[in-house]
């Protein structure tokens, strides 16, 4: 099975220069800085946090303005569906507010039968419509393996990339101005360090890069760039919305709602309802790259209360799968779906991390993004409620 599994957090004094007091970061982040008050990574979610609270509207004010901007359509509004946990809990808060959400969910291929079961549970007992898009699995095994070649950390985001076009693509379909979605700071507001993930899900071109590809090679991917987002925000006047942001959001109290409401299946860490997302992170980043992304995830359902760092510590202290025979299955499914051998596997394993910056990206749009922010400024005062609010997203 490659490299043994070990505990990717095995520190558990406190006091050393490379760990954070207050959080569960440390100096396997490349910018990762002690503070008075714990780290940079304590003090940006304090103060993003609370910096975004004191400016968003409330769950119920958001929902009045999504009926007023949709009442002649079938729909209020999209929800992006996984089989997750937040996603899960932003379709029940949208019906509960009585809106009338279109379900979206983006088949990959990696779908697990617990996410499935998950939707399928959801969108039956809530009687919402669901519609499913489902990516050709040739063109995206191609593109994750110019991924896995080129030994860029990020594989994730075709997968996030294609989410977005999903979704404002359903968006635009239905004339519907709000994407509810299940990013929050509650359980996620902890800075992914920028060694760690592409820092923009939408650079379409660097994944046409990587891929060493033009559109035209894979003529069903949903891509989805800077320049459309621009198009949609300032034309189509589409708002991408965090409705978690705007109320209290326990992920222990959420998954027992749940599961007494939906007969929801659980799982034990953030995004691991796909089973690719689950080797990835449980396999392929600790061993290949280096870092545990549980930890700033645990870090902020530290920083939000819902975990003491002791309890944190203890979970990072355990394997990232629960159990052997768990990994054991994921390695062995993703070897027959990806068509490698586990001599390949290893292979891609052992080879150096590279840049995704190695690559073209969209530095046209870096170059022009503060005349978008000036253009989007003055369109929301422009369409400022009566009262006087801007409406934000």
């Amino acid at each position: 099975m490659g490299k043994k599994r070990v505990a990717t957090n095995s520190r558990n004094d406190a006091d050393k220069s490379g760990e954070c007091r207050t959080c569960l970061m440390d100096d396997t982040a490349s910018i990762f800085r002690n503070s008075p008050t714990g780290c940079n990574f304590c003090d940006n979610f304090g103060q993003t946090g609370l910096g975004q609270s004191r400016r968003l509207e409330s769950s119920e004010d958001l929902a009045r303005a999504i009926k007023r901007s949709s009442s002649s359509n079938e729909y209020d509004c999209i929800v992006g569906v996984s089989g997750g946990l937040d996603s899960s809990w932003v379709l029940h808060r949208a019906v509960s507010l009585g809106l009338r959400p279109l379900a979206v969910h983006m088949d990959n291929g990696w779908n697990s039968e617990l996410a499935s079961n998950n939707i399928r549970q959801l969108v039956s007992s809530l009687g919402v419509d669901l519609v499913t898009h489902v990516i050709d699995w040739s063109e995206y095994r191609n593109m994750m393996q110019s991924f896995f070649d080129s030994d860029v950390v990020d594989v994730e985001l075709l997968y996030d990339n294609a989410m977005l076009g999903v979704c404002f693509g359903y968006a635009r379909k239905h004339g519907l101005k709000h994407i509810l979605s299940g990013s929050n700071y509650a359980t996620e507001g902890v800075q992914m360090p920028p060694e760690w993930a592409a820092t923009d899900k939408r650079d379409q071109t660097n994944i046409l890069a990587i891929c060493n590809a033009k559109r035209k090679d894979f003529p069903s991917f949903p891509f989805y760039s800077n320049w459309q987002y621009v198009v949609d925000r300032l034309v189509h006047r589409i708002r991408w919305v965090p409705l978690l942001d705007r109320e209290m959001y326990n992920k222990r109290e959420v998954t027992e709602s749940l599961v007494r409401l939906y007969g929801y299946k659980p799982y034990p860490y953030k995004h691991y309802e796909n089973i690719f997302t689950r080797f990835y992170q449980a396999e392929i980043l600790p061993v290949k790259f280096g870092f545990d992304k549980r930890k700033p995830h645990l870090s902020a359902l530290v920083l939000s209360g819902q975990i003491t760092r002791a309890e944190g510590l203890a979970m990072l202290s355990t394997a990232p799968y629960p159990t052997e025979e768990e990994a054991l299955s994921d390695r062995l499914y993703f070897l027959k779906k990806m068509g490698w051998t586990e001599e390949e596997l290893r292979s891609y394993l052992a080879r150096p991390a590279r840049s995704h910056a190695e690559w073209r990206t969209d530095k046209l749009f870096s170059m022009a993004y503060p005349a978008y922010q000036k253009l989007k400024g003055l369109w929301t005062v422009r369409v400022s409620n009566p009262a006087g609010r801007k409406q934000n997203g």
